[in-house]
């Protein structure tokens, strides 16, 4: 029988998004890979996509104690049913989930993805928690991966676990890039010029995109608040804002919900499952996030020969390299945001060159195949490891 893999995260779109195409891979391989999320619309796709069965328990991304537990008596049972060799997470929820339930059910290989930590934007009890929860995850884990350089430092300057727990696979990511997927030449023509029509972009336009939750700890605010300043000066600029507005859980405040409406320059086109059309007809990628753990959409972007304006936080700061494919800020300043965007337009011959620098540097860092072929060897390692204890 081949070794049961099991990813767990806490919601289906990031068994979706997070780790696109691993799963397929991993069989190829030898593995037989299992799925583990909370129900949710995705659920259907995601199983179509990876080609893996999807086992649903209620997990929620909030602080619920008593759906919590369940969740992990559920784990657990389901940990002692299907007698997995590996166990996997991502995301907060299931990684103290899937760690501490994989621990007690005695599963010997425990690996923990950590690609962004929530607890960076709290303050106060809630913070206390957060933190608590991590330590007890790592703690059950065998293995911790930051997804970025930054991120690992952060882990370690938080005393979370020790430097022989942690390890960033590669250059960093959860998992890499397609880059032969992420290429304008995979995408037709017409079809791009018809929805640069449906949105009333003209070849005069400079569009700035951003993709992503629009939430206020993605920078929301702000680049709302600097496009239209920009807009002064230069009313050619428009924005278009790629994402679902969540606001149950980080709220972008009123006035800003009301200029996204009135604006007829920002172009609010919701959740899309192929964003590729999206970077096709923009020029520049404004990306004010105030944490991160390594996003797919600078990379995203980059494939595209977008240059990206990012905030100075791990992750982006690592992708965009300040001057050659982009332009790196500090987090949560309107004003920064704003001068990055307006010598995006006004230093032509800067962003012509930031341009053209911007797909190679992706390609040579972050191509997917390469990014698989070191995990594939991490699980391997962990398997003989164990094997010969």
């Amino acid at each position: 029988m081949p070794p049961v893999l099991i990813r767990i995260t806490t919601v289906p779109l990031s068994l979706q998004k997070l780790i696109t195409g691993q799963l397929p891979y991993m069989r190829s391989k030898g593995f037989e890979p299992l799925m583990v999320s909370a129900p949710g619309p995705e659920s259907q796709a995601v199983m179509k996509e990876q080609q893996t069965s999807l086992v649903e328990i209620r997990m929620t991304r909030k602080i619920t104690p008593v759906q919590d537990l369940r969740a992990l008596w559920q784990f657990y049972r389901l940990c002692k049913r299907y007698k997995p060799a590996i166990v996997h997470s991502h995301t907060p929820k299931a990684g103290i989930i899937g760690m501490l339930g994989a621990k007690l059910a005695g599963v010997t290989v425990r690996l923990h993805t950590v690609a962004g930590l929530p607890l960076m934007e709290t303050q106060g009890k809630k913070r206390h928690v957060l933190e608590a929860v991590e330590r007890v995850t790592y703690a059950c884990a065998t293995k911790v991966y930051p997804n970025s350089t930054v991120l690992k430092d952060f882990i370690l300057q938080s005393r979370f676990c020790g430097l022989d727990k942690v390890k960033v696979i590669g250059n960093g990511s959860s998992n890499g890039i397609d880059t032969r997927f992420f290429c304008p030449s995979q995408l037709d023509a017409a079809r791009l010029q018809e929805l640069r029509a449906s949105l009333s972009i003209q070849p005069e336009n400079f569009v700035f995109v951003f993709i992503g939750r629009l939430v206020r700890d993605k920078g929301v605010q702000e680049l709302v608040t600097a496009f239209t300043k920009l807009q002064q000066s230069h009313p050619q600029v428009k924005l278009l804002l790629v994402g679902p507005f969540e606001q149950d859980l980080d709220p972008v405040n009123d006035r800003i919900l009301k200029e996204i409406e009135r604006n007829p320059a920002i172009l609010s086109v919701g959740f899309q499952h192929d964003v590729r059309p999206y970077l096709a007809i923009s020029q520049a990628l404004a990306f004010p996030s105030y944490r991160e753990g390594f996003p797919n959409v600078p990379m995203q972007a980059g494939c595209f020969g977008l240059p990206s304006i990012v905030t100075d936080i791990n992750g982006c700061n690592e992708i965009v390299r300040h001057g050659e494919n982009g332009l790196i800020i500090p987090p949560k300043s309107m004003e920064e945001l704003y001068n990055a965007m307006l010598q995006f337009i006004t230093d032509k011959e800067s962003f012509v060159c930031m341009q053209s620098k911007a797909r190679q540097m992706i390609v040579d860092r972050y191509e997917q195949s390469h990014f698989w072929e070191l995990l594939l060897q991490e699980y391997q390692d962990h398997l003989k490891q164990h094997e010969g204890i």
